[in-house]
C-alpha cells in the first residue's frame, strides 16, 4: 500500500512538472508569436505617427524621414523634426491628436500612453507598432531591426547601415571588457531636485547606459529614478558623474554643480570627472546611444 501511495506520488509530481513545462512552452511560442507579428511589413507606411524619440531617430537613420506625418515631443533628433507636426508627449497623448494627421502606421514606443488611447487606436484598425526595448546594444539593434522590417527597408540598405553600428559595438564592447576590470564606479543623474539628484537606480535605461559602457552603477541598491540624500552620495562616491543637459538646469557649468551640491564631496568632483550629455542621446537607446556610451567608455579609461 506505501509503495503504491509513493508511485501515484511521483506519477503526479512528473505530471506537473510536464504541465509546467507544457506552459511554459506555450506562452514562450505565443510570445514569440507576437514579436515576429509586430515586426511584419506593414501593408502601408506612407504616413507614419511616431511616439517616441528614439523611434524617429532610427527612421532617419534608414532613410524614412520623409514618410513621417508627425511626432511626440520627445522626438527632438535631428533638427528636421522641429519642422513636423506634433502629436505632444509620448505618456500623454490623445487618439483625436494622432488621428487627425490620418497616418497609416503608427509606431510607439513601449512607455506610450495612457492605455486607454492604445485601446481606442487598436479599436479604429489603424496599424499599430509597439516596439520592444531592450536597454542594451543588442537591445538597440533589435529595435533597429523591427523596425526596418515594418517599414520594409531594402535588405542591403539596412545591413550596410547596420555594419557601420556593429563596428562601434564591438570598439564598445572591448573597452567594456577593460572598464570591468576596472571597476569604474558610475552615477548617472537624470535632473535635479532642488540640491538633490534623481539618480539612476536598477533596471532604469540610465542603469543599462552605464552597464554598456561596462563601469559599475553605484547605485544599484534601489529600482528605477529615485532623489538621494547627500548621506548616500558621499558613502556611493563615484569615480565618474554624468548628467543630463536638461539636468544641469540652472547651473551654467559642471564645476558650479558640484560646489554648490553634496557632489564635491566625490572622487569624480575632486578630479572634475563630472560629464553632461544630451540626455535622449544617453536614455533614448537609439543610434546615438552607442555613440554616447562607445564615448563615454573611452573618457572612463583616460
Amino acid at each position: 500500500m506505501r509503495m503504491r501511495m509513493i508511485i501515484i506520488y511521483f506519477n503526479m509530481k512528473i505530471n506537473t512538472i510536464f504541465r509546467m513545462r507544457y506552459i511554459l512552452f506555450i506562452t514562450c511560442f505565443a510570445l514569440s508569436q507576437f514579436f515576429l507579428a509586430n515586426c511584419e511589413k506593414s501593408l502601408d507606411s506612407s504616413k507614419i505617427v511616431i511616439a517616441g524619440g528614439s523611434l524617429t531617430e532610427i527612421v532617419y537613420f534608414l532613410d524614412y524621414s520623409d514618410k513621417i506625418a508627425g511626432i511626440d515631443v520627445t522626438s527632438n533628433y535631428p533638427s528636421d523634426t522641429a519642422n513636423l507636426p506634433s502629436i505632444g508627449y509620448v505618456r500623454a497623448l490623445s487618439t483625436e491628436g494622432i488621428l487627425s494627421l490620418k497616418p497609416s502606421l503608427i509606431l510607439g514606443e513601449d512607455d506610450m500612453g495612457p492605455p486607454l488611447v492604445i485601446d481606442q487606436l487598436e479599436l479604429t484598425g489603424v496599424d499599430l507598432r509597439i516596439i520592444d526595448e531592450g536597454h542594451s546594444a543588442n537591445g538597440i539593434l533589435q529595435k533597429i531591426n523591427c523596425i526596418s522590417s515594418v517599414l520594409g527597408v531594402d535588405t542591403n540598405l539596412a545591413s550596410s547601415k547596420i555594419e557601420l553600428l556593429e563596428q562601434d559595438i564591438n570598439k564598445l564592447n572591448k573597452l567594456a571588457m577593460d572598464n570591468q576590470n576596472s571597476k569604474i564606479k558610475v552615477m548617472l543623474i537624470l535632473n535635479m531636485q532642488g540640491t538633490s539628484p534623481i539618480v539612476a537606480g536598477k533596471g532604469t535605461s540610465g542603469d543599462g547606459f552605464i552597464k554598456m559602457t561596462g563601469a559599475l552603477n553605484v547605485a544599484d541598491n534601489f529600482e528605477g529614478w529615485k532623489p538621494i540624500s547627500s548621506e548616500s552620495i558621499i558613502s556611493y562616491n563615484p569615480d565618474f558623474i554624468i548628467i543630463t543637459n536638461r539636468g544641469m538646469g540652472s547651473f551654467p557649468d559642471t564645476k558650479s554643480l558640484s560646489e554648490t551640491t553634496a557632489l564635491r564631496f566625490t572622487d569624480a568632483a575632486k578630479e572634475q570627472n563630472i560629464l553632461s550629455e544630451d540626455g535622449m542621446a544617453m536614455l533614448g537607446f537609439g543610434v546615438r546611444t552607442i555613440a554616447a556610451a562607445l564615448k563615454f567608455a573611452e573618457t572612463f579609461q583616460q
